[in-house]
């Protein structure tokens, strides 16, 4: 029986007609594990966005099957779709020993990022079986041959296979045995902030510049002498959410800054997430800075937060699409108190004053460059 990949959603991720919740690579993937003989017991599938190569396994007879998505989107998608089909049998983990230990196969959706993809492979190599092979696919209009040559530091054969349906599939086999400590997380200095990053973070172990104008904006920069006047300095204990935290830059400063804030830092990263708590750590505020792996702030309740600090995503994916920073606008506009201030971070470019004040209240600007603008909207 013919899997209905056409039943297939994105939900709670942005649902649009140019989106769709599988695509070719995860076809070629499918077909290559069926063609293996390999048991669900020994197959690891990794950056499986929506259920696509996990669920049509499962569907095929193929039980325990082990997955791991670094979005909380995701992995409530895959939730979503085996109980629209009627599927069980796979199981999630995070990228660790649970997940790849007796793995002799493992399926990946290439990622965007080239530190992501090291992480990964190293993370095969160390834990795998001795014979694992890793299949790798991507569309190929976004393959290059540096996610080769990745590859080929830890294993000692790739090969890219045919191109089909403009998807592309390669076959990294052989792994050499890891010398010393992994590559990741990696740890920066920047000026009094340490900050500390997986491979899948956004911006790695550096200041991305929209974070850093925002850190300016609202004197957080661990050189500024003062920062700007909030509800803590008014002399009440802030409840301050970071939404879309990243590696915490902004949570973790504002911690620092403002010695009575609670903080809550959140993302749908699990990659982020690790990094936001390790940066916590590295800078002593770990006591006062919550992490939480979360979609949009589903987990947090209406009108916690005195304070939201946002800078927002435009890209969904490989695909440029504005639905993610909306969907942050919303979320924030119902986290916060009435009177509480979202203050966000953004490029220019986008324009998104109009709809900041239609979903959270009047909104200002703070801070305007040819690059990034910086507001205050205060929630109505």
């Amino acid at each position: 029986m013919e899997f209905p990949f056409s039943r297939l959603r994105r939900r709670p991720d942005v649902e649009a007609e140019n989106l769709q919740a599988y695509d070719a690579t995860d076809l070629l993937l499918v077909d290559r594990a069926l063609a293996s003989g390999i048991p669900g017991t020994e197959i690891a599938v990794i950056g499986d966005e929506y259920g696509a190569i996990a669920l049509p396994l499962v569907a095929a007879g193929l039980e325990g099957v082990r997955v791991h998505q670094d979005l909380a989107s995701g992995r409530r998608a895959l939730d979503l779709n085996a109980s629209d089909l009627g599927l069980t049998g796979y199981a999630s983990h995070e990228l660790d020993e649970s997940l790849l230990a007796g793995a002799r196969l493992v399926l990946l959706q290439l990622p965007k990022s080239l530190a992501e993809l090291e992480e990964i492979a190293d993370a095969v190599a160390r834990r795998a079986a001795p014979d694992v092979v890793l299949v790798a696919g991507g569309r190929v209009k976004h393959m290059t041959l540096a996610q080769n040559d990745v590859l080929a530091h830890r294993f000692a054969a790739v090969q890219a296979q045919r191109a089909e349906r403009k998807s592309r599939l390669v076959i990294a086999s052989e792994p050499q045995d890891a010398a010393g400590e992994p590559p990741f997380p990696v740890v920066r200095q920047h000026h009094g902030l340490t900050l500390v990053a997986h491979g899948g973070a956004f911006a790695g172990a550096k200041l991305d510049i929209g974070t850093r104008v925002l850190l300016d904006v609202l004197g957080l920069d661990q050189n500024a002498s003062a920062a700007v006047d909030t509800p803590d300095d008014a002399g009440a204990s802030a409840s301050v959410v970071d939404l879309g935290c990243g590696t915490g830059a902004l949570a973790v400063s504002y911690a620092l800054a403002h010695s009575s804030a609670r903080v809550i830092a959140t993302d749908r990263s699990a990659a982020a997430v690790a990094s936001a708590r390790a940066t916590a750590a590295a800078n002593g505020v770990a006591d006062r800075v919550e992490v939480m792996h979360d979609d949009a702030a589903s987990a947090l309740p209406d009108g916690i937060a005195d304070v939201v600090l946002l800078n927002p995503p435009f890209h969904l994916g490989t695909s440029v699409h504005t639905g993610a920073a909306t969907r942050l606008f919303e979320a924030a506009a119902r986290i916060l108190r009435p009177g509480g201030e979202l203050l966000t971070v953004y490029n220019s470019a986008l324009g998104y004053r109009a709809e900041l004040t239609r979903l959270v209240g009047p909104t200002e600007q703070m801070h305007r460059t040819p690059k990034f603008t910086v507001t205050r909207s205060i929630r109505r």
